[in-house]
């Protein structure tokens, strides 16, 4: 990856639904060089898809809460990552330093839901406990990090 593939992968990070002749405009290249750049970076797995950023209390998803999962003594983590993975009110995962092996990133339409999710987390065979933080108000999410891309 050169600092042209860099620059290109700022400018979809920063508007995803950019053309590749807006891209090439950005970047100094043909949009036909674009294209088959943005191909290679798609096929060596650097670009992994692209997604539309929806505001979650539109769909009815007004309550997020962060939920720390300490695992039990004898739990396996990639079991548990799995059955944390098939909750769909599970939107993120990170394994993490510390007591808890996990933090899930939840988002429901209500408190009483938020409720019986916690239920069901603690139910998954491998969970011992979980601490739970409720978003009051998002600042800001899922922004842009090109730090390095910015160098390029």
């Amino acid at each position: 990856m050169d600092a042209l593939d860099r620059k290109i992968i700022a400018a979809l990070r920063l508007n995803g639904r950019a053309t590749y002749a807006e891209l090439g405009r950005t970047v100094g290249l043909s949009a036909s060089s674009v294209h088959e750049r943005v191909g290679k970076l798609e096929a060596a797995g650097v670009i992994t898809g692209y997604h539309a950023v929806v505001d979650p209390s539109t769909v009815g998803l007004g309550v997020t809460a962060l939920v720390g999962i300490q695992p039990t003594d004898t739990a396996e983590n990639d079991e548990l990552a799995d059955a944390l993975g098939g909750l769909p009110e599970v939107e993120s995962c990170y394994a993490v330093a510390g007591d808890e092996a996990f933090v899930v990133k939840v988002r429901v339409a209500t408190v009483d839901e938020l409720e019986q999710t916690l239920g069901r987390l603690r139910r998954i065979t491998g969970v011992a406990r979980t601490r739970t933080t409720v978003v009051l108000s998002t600042r800001f999410e899922g922004r842009p990090n090109n730090t390095e891309l910015d160098d390029a």
